[in-house]
């Protein structure tokens, strides 16, 4: 473990924003507040044009921190907000945080921890998603459990440490940064999980630590969580281009179940089984997402449990929707790797 103060490594903790007025607050109290020294870390913000109160927020928290920078992505998406910022830090050890979360107290030392007591590239941790009113509590239920999200270790599973193929609000060494590059600019969503997987294929470890914790606030509203979903399905598609064996089986079952919806309404209209077909796919999917809600809205209230079934159709139906979209509009990228990661001096 980590004493002696003079061999604690400077951390560059970075956090890519647009938009964040109603919780950029609460993410710069957790960051400033971390028990690692307080000297020996700086916080790096990219806002990508902000048309709320984002900035002016940003700049009141500057006024009373030096640590604190702000620079523009014209770009407004995370990638290109994480490429400002890589260049310009300083740490030997670099955390990316979302502006729509709260990291825990001790969420830098114990990345710091772990990258340098352990054989591992990266850390992240579970994160818990959070919701302020009725829709965001149930969007953060769904997006918990494994009928929603498959096995997403970061969202489904706690008390448990060890390797992973993603985390989220990673902390990575500036050596694995310097092996891999930059991030993907052309990935509007799915930026981390293709960052990861190039950091595994470059032989790299990416460490789940059960003591790394953060808090997400889920979206506020059902539309928002379509299309945030059918964005995941979409841009999913670079990524199996550009990392075939690194896509798990969970990742496919949207898809094939939006394909089956479809092959069994088209049928409908050529033959009398087709109907029978159709009617008994959508009836075996909504017992099951009825028996999913029963147990994930238990002691949560009934307005939960009659929103949770709609929720949990809304991510499976427009994550593979988004992913069926992809493969059409990327139908001639399957022998592009190479995405356009911009070169990286180091």
């Amino acid at each position: 473990m980590l004493t002696d103060r003079s061999v604690f490594p400077f951390v560059s903790v970075l956090i890519p924003i647009r938009n964040e007025g109603n919780y950029i607050s609460q993410c710069l109290q957790a960051v400033t507040r971390q028990d690692y020294p307080s000297d020996l870390f700086e916080i790096l913000i990219s806002d990508g044009l902000s048309t709320d109160n984002t900035r002016s927020l940003v700049a009141d928290w500057m006024k009373n921190d030096s640590r604190i920078r702000l620079f523009d992505n014209p770009k407004q998406i995370v990638p290109t907000g994480m490429n400002i910022l890589i260049p310009k830090a300083k740490g030997e050890i670099l955390i990316r945080v979302d502006g729509h979360c709260v990291i825990a107290k001790n969420y830098i030392s114990n990345c710091v921890r772990h990258l340098e007591e352990e054989d591992v590239d990266g850390v992240g941790g579970p994160m818990r998603s959070i919701g302020e009113d009725l829709i965001s509590r149930v969007t953060a239920l769904a997006m918990s459990s494994k009928f929603g999200v498959g096995n997403s270790s970061f969202r489904t599973e706690t008390g448990q440490t060890k390797l992973a193929d993603t985390v989220p609000f990673p902390a990575y060494t500036r050596a694995i940064i310097k092996k891999v590059g930059l991030y993907d600019e052309e990935l509007v969503r799915n930026q981390d999980d293709e960052y990861n997987y190039r950091i595994r294929e470059a032989g790299g470890k990416i460490l789940l630590a059960e003591d790394v914790s953060s808090e997400y606030y889920s979206r506020g509203s059902l539309k928002k969580l379509w299309k945030q979903y059918f964005q995941y399905g979409f841009w999913k598609v670079r990524v199996l281009q550009k990392h075939p064996r690194q896509m798990s089986l969970r990742q496919f079952v949207p898809l094939a179940f939006v394909l089956a919806l479809i092959l069994t309404l088209f049928l409908s209209f050529l033959a009398p089984w087709g109907w029978k077909a159709l009617l008994a796919l959508v009836g075996v999917y909504l017992l099951v997402n009825l028996s999913a809600s029963v147990i994930t809205a238990a002691g949560q209230g009934f307005k939960t449990f009659l929103l949770l079934p709609l929720a949990f159709a809304i991510i499976h139906l427009s994550y593979g929707l988004g992913f069926l979209v992809g493969l059409f509009k990327f139908w001639n990228r399957w022998g592009d790797k190479a995405g356009k990661v911009p070169k990286f001096e180091v």
